[in-house]
């Protein structure tokens, strides 16, 4: 058996992948563990300077995630809008800290 197959994938980031009304994704389930990976990765490398910039900056937990979000979103970047909305809404989770409101650009 692969290492992929033991990855547990939470249900919240499979459904990035599923087309409206679909019930399968529309990625392999290698690459979705693959994107699950590195957006796990990231959230997790992010709490520590979350937390650094909450204290630097003086700003709101809120301000502090919406940066971040807008972050994961420049040109070139590594993540889709989806996962970029994901790996806030799990950094939130990570920190004890309340959702932002997903932003969707148009």
């Amino acid at each position: 058996m692969s290492d992929d197959c033991q990855i547990d994938i939470p249900r919240s980031f499979i459904e990035l992948y599923l087309a409206p009304g679909s019930v399968r994704p529309n990625q392999s389930r290698t690459v979705i563990a693959s994107r699950y990976e590195l957006c796990e990765d990231m959230a997790q490398m992010l709490v520590d300077h979350a937390r650094a910039k909450l204290f630097e900056l003086g700003v709101t937990e809120h301000d502090v995630l919406e940066r971040t979000h807008r972050g994961l979103l420049v040109e070139g970047s590594t993540f889709s809008a989806d996962e970029a909305n994901w790996l806030v809404r799990r950094l939130a989770e990570l920190l004890g800290w309340p959702r932002l409101i997903e932003q969707h650009p148009d």
